[in-house]
């Protein structure tokens, strides 16, 4: 009796086209995070120097009250003001121009990155004192 053998089935997976998808995915994640820019501010620490600094030049600030209200030098300012004033100031000051921002400790801290971002864009070194 020539009795035959089942073939028997092959429990074999084929990873190639899986290695393809994972290499689609890792590509595509790849590319998508470089694309995601942060949202923050760049901000200076302070450092140490082994000069004295010594100025007579008074430096202007910029006041945030604890209602979120604007003061530059002392005189109430409204926000557009604010930016045309500093933008005045800098003209002035023919280049370099540092900006001391105080805050009220209670003032709301979207008013203090106003004026953060509006020292960034006409580039002013803005220096925050929590005290005058």
């Amino acid at each position: 009796m020539g009795l035959k053998r089942k073939a028997k089935v092959s429990a074999e997976f084929s990873m190639s086209s899986l290695t393809d998808i994972i290499f689609l995915l890792l590509i595509f994640f790849m590319l998508t995070s470089n694309l995601v820019a942060p949202n923050a501010l760049n901000l200076k620490l302070p450092g140490s120097s082994s000069t004295p600094s010594t100025s007579n030049e008074r430096i202007p600030d910029v006041a945030i009250t604890r209602s979120g209200k604007y003061e530059l030098d002392g005189k109430r300012i409204s926000s557009g003001n604010l930016e045309t004033g500093l933008r005045r100031l800098k003209k002035s000051a023919k280049g370099k121009l540092d900006v001391t921002i105080s805050p009220d400790p209670d003032a709301p801290v979207e008013n203090l990155v106003e004026v953060m971002d509006m020292a960034m864009r006409l580039q002013i070194n803005a220096i925050m004192a929590m005290e005058k």
